[in-house]
């Protein structure tokens, strides 16, 4: 089989235009520089060069051999570089799912788009998934990084979970319901109200701890007819088939006709937190602490208290 070092050489002769003159280029006796060339004809078959006095001739087998033996080492130096480049962190792409009550907007958006700007040679593959399912995704490296909020039930050994920042929760009502018009309700208020988001029993996120809070008020949310862990909540919301207990980010993907009224409680808040593999690569890294905002010249809104 052709080696990569016959090839360099064949090509470095025939650049030079003489095996003296590629041997001193090469760094290797004139002798070893022939007999590798002796070799690979062998091995095809066929003469490459016509020894003359004067100079090596590429023979018609010679130059349509050099063509493409050019193309393969240049080919080879490209995919040296790519992979140099990604091991070093400075191209790639990026696995990056979210959970849909965690929206890519604000600074979450900021920042990845500030990361981008910095790292013309990534890109990034968004999906939107559920808590659990993205942190099983992680675990089994399916998934770079995870976008969700906390509580997570479910922990992985392989996987870290990194609180972002915490945001405040609001009622989320139809424009025609009655508490639409209020300048704050308290949670005690909404025992008689339908929610349209349930906590699964073995299931975190939002909806676990907007149970969690009203329970903290003395009642267990009742469900409403159709009930959704999913951004179509709002479309429910809207419709006035319920209400729901959303973050502020939210805010930005409901419709005119829903409300979002403050809570009057203290605590009434959630957490976005980010999930990712454990021995990472440079490249995921560098992403990780972007959106962390513990890369160079950020102000870090990380809370600094990994789980999981």
């Amino acid at each position: 089989m052709t080696s990569v070092r016959q090839l360099r050489y064949f090509v470095d002769i025939a650049d030079c235009g003489s095996f003296t003159a590629a041997a001193d280029n090469l760094f290797i006796a004139q002798s070893a520089l022939s007999r590798q060339i002796k070799e690979l004809e062998q091995h095809l078959g066929t003469p490459l060069f016509e020894r003359t006095a004067r100079q090596p001739r590429l023979t018609a087998a010679g130059q349509a051999f050099y063509q493409r033996a050019r193309k393969l080492l240049a080919d080879l130096d490209k995919a040296e570089r790519l992979a140099q480049d990604i091991g070093r962190g400075q191209r790639g792409s990026v696995r990056l799912n979210h959970s849909s009550t965690v929206p890519l907007a604000g600074l979450l958006l900021e920042r990845i788009g500030a990361y981008l700007r910095d790292n013309a040679d990534v890109s990034l593959e968004i999906a939107q998934q559920s808590s659990e399912a993205q942190l099983q995704d992680i675990a089994e490296g399916n998934l770079d990084v995870g976008l969700l909020r906390l509580p997570v039930l479910r922990q992985h050994d392989e996987v870290d979970v990194h609180p972002l920042f915490d945001e405040p929760l609001y009622l989320a009502v139809a424009a025609q319901h009655p508490r639409a018009q209020a300048a704050c309700v308290h949670l005690a208020e909404l025992r008689d109200e339908r929610f349209i988001s349930i906590p699964h029993g073995q299931r975190g996120g939002l909806s676990y701890q907007s149970a969690a809070l009203c329970m903290q008020a003395g009642f267990f949310p009742r469900a409403a007819q159709v009930v959704s862990r999913k951004t179509t909540q709002l479309q429910l919301i809207q419709a006035g088939f319920g209400v729901a207990l959303l973050p502020e980010s939210m805010r930005a993907l409901a419709p005119g006709s829903v409300v979002f009224v403050p809570l009057a409680d203290e605590g009434c808040s959630t957490t976005v937190a980010l999930a990712c593999g454990r021995g990472q690569g440079e490249m995921l890294q560098r992403f990780v602490a972007a959106l962390r905002g513990s890369a160079v010249g950020c102000g870090s809104l990380d809370q600094e208290q990994p789980a999981g």
